[in-house]
């Protein structure tokens, strides 16, 4: 017990608060908060309990690995459950095996022959394919805002302006300040309704889905996310880690353990379902983000918000400027899809960009087929050709 303290201890002395790590904490809020407030609107999640058991995850994360990993909606689980209309129960039963199924590939080792036969130019091709459609999903909210206004397209272009022009400076917190930015902009474009928003958080409650949400949530929603997760939130989240902090990546078995147990111990209490996404990883990176202190603070906020606001959260992430959260996703794209550059040769290449042409046409499954196909005919071509 004394040594799990003294290396507790250890661990937090190592995190770092300042300005770089507070404005990296941020580069995945544009993420998050599009599909955490449509889950708690469209689909009746409680605002309060997404967002203390989110900071909860957050703050472990920070502690286990002191790394940026990022908590995020699981994707596949959102896009059904919001485009379907879930109920919390299906949601629930939807995260719980999809953490499960990921639990037992880190605790049998699956994971590690997955990430062993999976070739490296596919993961690449999943960053790449990720990134962009991430880059254009923020493109695309930026798009639909009028020109002009407080939230319009000319405000974003000024924070993607700043972003650019600061990027040389990998320490300014530019992330930071664009979300001061957008919270002055929410403020001066809703304050008689902020006045108005209540305070307080009922806490959370057990779910206990009945065999229908069981069935239902697992067929619709977990089953198509334990391949995005396996694939994206561990070999592909770790394949970052170990390119942007060299000698202490994080192992594949420890990030599949804690993918799971975030599910299985937090979504039959209603929390989101959620994973570590490589896309949030390099959000946060590029905006100054290097230990886990970045994600502790950020916890801490997400707590701080849903206890103090509870249902009314979801009134703040909905009115929180579209132009702000669009441009945090243009750059956090784009920055995931940097490894792919060291994709040299032809072949590997070729898998990449085809690996990342099926996320973008279909979903993240039928990329990774795509990029395996091709794999097994151009990188085998290529080992057997001889050397000129």
């Amino acid at each position: 017990m004394n040594g799990a303290a003294s290396r507790l201890r250890e661990r937090i002395a190592e995190l770092r608060f300042d300005l770089g790590e507070l404005s990296g904490s941020l580069g995945d809020l544009g993420t998050f908060i599009p599909l955490a407030a449509s889950l708690i609107v469209v689909c009746g999640l409680d605002a309060g309990t997404v967002l203390v058991f989110a900071g909860l995850f957050n703050i472990l994360t920070g502690l286990l690995f002191n790394q940026p990993i990022p908590v995020q909606p699981m994707k596949a689980v959102a896009a059904v459950a919001i485009a379907e209309r879930l109920i919390p129960a299906e949601i629930a039963a939807a995260g719980f095996t999809a953490g499960a199924a990921i639990f037992v590939f880190g605790v049998t080792g699956l994971v590690g022959w997955a990430e062993r036969v999976i070739p490296r130019p596919v993961v690449r091709g999943i960053q790449l394919g990720v990134g962009l459609k991430l880059a254009s999903k923020g493109a695309a909210m930026i798009m639909g805002l009028r020109w002009s206004g407080l939230d319009g397209r000319l405000c974003a272009l000024a924070a993607a302006a700043l972003v650019l022009v600061t990027g040389r400076w990998k320490r300014f917190p530019s992330a930071l300040l664009l979300f001061v930015a957008g919270v002055g902009v929410l403020i001066a474009g809703h304050s008689d309704l902020l006045a108005s928003l209540p305070l307080g958080w009922e806490g959370p409650s057990l779910m206990l889905p009945d065999w229908a949400a069981w069935k239902s949530g697992f067929v619709k929603a977990g089953l198509p996310q334990i391949p995005l997760t396996l694939l994206n939130s561990v070999i592909a989240v770790c394949a970052l880690s170990g390119d942007l902090f060299e000698g202490r990546g994080i192992g594949t078995r420890s990030m599949s353990l804690s993918v799971g147990l975030m599910n299985i111990g937090g979504c039959l209490f209603g929390a989101m379902p959620s994973c570590h996404g490589s896309g949030g990883l390099a959000g946060q990176y590029r905006f100054g983000a290097r230990t886990g202190g970045s994600v502790v603070a950020l916890g801490a906020a997400k707590i701080a918000l849903g206890i103090s606001f509870g249902t009314a959260g979801v009134s703040l992430m909905a009115l929180y400027p579209v132009a702000v959260l669009g441009v945090l996703l243009v750059f956090a794209g784009l920055e995931l899809s940097l490894p792919a550059r060291d994709c040299a040769s032809r072949e590997a290449f070729m898998v990449a960009a085809a690996t990342a042409a099926g996320i973008l046409a279909v979903n993240t499954w039928v990329g990774f087929l795509l990029g395996w196909v091709a794999a097994v005919f151009l990188l085998r071509d290529a080992e057997s050709r001889p050397a000129q």
